[in-house]
């Protein structure tokens, strides 16, 4: 249309000047007529081919912007976010969760802005952004981190507790990720341990171009249930996992499957989706199976509430099985086999005044989690093969925080958690044959912890933090904690997610 446009113009032009050329001249001669029409015939095809090589070049720019911006577009849309809404360049290295903080209300509504978010590290388009996440921990521990353990709960065996006393390397990431052709993308990230071993934390592949807001993601990924699991460790408020993720989940749950998610046509952002995996993650474990041996669906919604607040709410269900899933307790080992299954509620909300996060901003962040077990008991004994018993049960837990930004670099936290082990119906208990001392582990009880938290963000780059926890996640005692951490980061990253 542009184009049709200016060639009538200059068409137009071109018809009108020799007839106006005429009436305000004396005549001349055919030499000189057809000198002069010769000449305007060279002047419109000059401008015809200048307009044609403008236009070739805005349709190039055109062209390089929309690519561009197709790169920018992660697998996973998020609730809007004023500074990935608005951000064009790639943010650094995780941004320590800058990204996150600084911007706790869109400027747009979230639907608008769910396509811009989690912009993908640019530069260059096919080769992989690789960023660096180095940390640290220094901890005082009242009571001894080799004695710890969630009470009523059946070990996990994964990340759970304090850690170890004095100076501690934290958990280091590497990250590559880059778009590997218009349909593909593509990240590793790997998780550099304190004991020096490495461990594959994320690998997977994404679709770029599917139509009608369908995404599809395969290989090795932090599952997206919930709203924490999703993220890695060093984009969270406080140094450690709540305890309802230490007691349900291990830590976090990942799983080597397919996910596929769908966000809706709306004005406000929803987002549907559903996993398949092998379950060898905790709650489950390794089984040596064909097919699915994990199931999760959960959804996700969120809209702006004004010019100052924007909310997130989710709801998630994960099945899985275990077989033989074995744990210690008192020296003896002893091991689950059965069904698993949970549920698991999250709200978040943020404030912001006029949506201009960078001085101050609120954050309210909780989710609950119920989870049930069916199946067999296998109890071991000092002096006599394991007994068989029947085991269930029905757990719940929750945690609730809040995060405020008082002023520029500077924030404060506060949060509480509790657990409910519920009374579990173990066979061989109920019957008489056996009593709680020789289960201790899973005797009923209801922990708590309480942690206040202050850091201080010199840049986008780095974080200093200070938590003091009060943890009663065992009977008749107390530990009070206290963490110093570091947390920097290197190289380009993704934005972090609402």
């Amino acid at each position: 249309m542009f184009k049709t446009s200016m060639l009538a113009a200059a068409l137009s032009a071109a018809v009108a000047a020799p007839s106006t050329y005429a009436a305000d001249q004396k005549p001349r001669s055919s030499q000189s007529e057809a000198a002069s029409l010769a000449a305007l015939r060279a002047e419109i095809s000059s401008m015809k081919q200048a307009y044609e090589q403008r236009l070739q070049a805005l349709e190039l720019r055109l062209q390089q912007a929309e690519t561009a911006a197709q790169a920018r577009v992660d697998a996973q849309a998020t609730p809007g976010n004023a500074n990935l809404a608005s951000s064009a360049a790639p943010v650094p290295a995780q941004s320590v969760e800058r990204a996150d903080t600084a911007s706790a209300v869109p400027s747009a509504p979230l639907a608008a802005s769910a396509s811009a978010a989690a912009i993908a590290p640019a530069g260059n388009l096919f080769n992989p952004a690789i960023s660096m996440i180095l940390a640290g921990t220094l901890q005082n521990l009242r009571q001894d981190p080799q004695q710890y353990a969630l009470q009523g709960f059946i070990p996990s065996g994964g990340e759970v507790g304090p850690g170890k006393r004095g100076f501690n390397l934290g958990e280091s990431e590497l990250t590559f990720a880059a778009n590997i052709d218009p349909q593909f993308a593509g990240q590793l990230t790997l998780a550099f341990s304190p004991e020096n071993e490495a461990a594959v934390e994320e690998a997977y592949i994404r679709t770029r171009a599917l139509e009608n807001g369908v995404k599809l993601k395969a290989g090795r990924m932090l599952s997206g249930i919930g709203y924490m699991n999703g993220q890695h460790a060093h984009t969270w408020d406080f140094v450690d996992a709540p305890l309802a993720y230490q007691a349900m989940l291990g830590g976090q749950y990942k799983t080597d499957g397919v996910q596929a998610t769908w966000l809706a046509p709306l004005d406000q952002y929803l987002e549907v989706g559903v996993e398949a995996g092998n379950g060898a993650g905790f709650p489950g474990n390794e089984r040596n199976r064909n097919g699915a041996g994990a199931v999760a669906v959960f959804a996700h919604l969120g809209d702006d509430l004004g010019a100052s607040t924007s909310y997130r709410a989710g709801l998630s269900y994960l099945r899985t099985a275990a077989q033989q899933r074995s744990f210690a307790d008192a020296g003896l080992e002893h091991s689950f086999s059965g069904r698993s299954a949970m549920w698991m509620a999250d709200a978040v909300l943020k404030w912001a005044p006029n949506g201009n996060a960078t001085r101050t901003n609120l954050k309210l962040q909780g989710e609950y989690f119920r989870r049930s077990e069916n199946g067999s008991l296998d109890v071991a004994s000092a002096d006599a093969e394991p007994l068989a018993s029947a085991y269930n049960s029905v757990q719940s837990g929750w945690y609730l925080q809040s995060v405020y930004q008082f002023m520029p670099n500077w924030r404060a936290g506060l949060r509480y958690d509790r657990l409910n082990s519920g009374t579990p119906r173990i066979g061989l208990i109920d019957s008489g044959a056996l009593d709680w001392s020789s289960l201790a582990i899973l005797q009923p009880y209801r922990a708590t912890r309480q942690s206040l938290m202050l850091d201080y963000s010199p840049s986008e780059f780095s974080r200093l933090r200070l938590q003091f926890a009060r943890d009663q996640s065992r009977a008749g005692v107390n530990d009070n904690q206290i963490f110093l951490q570091y947390i920097m980061s290197l190289g380009t990253h993704a934005a972090h997610a609402f």
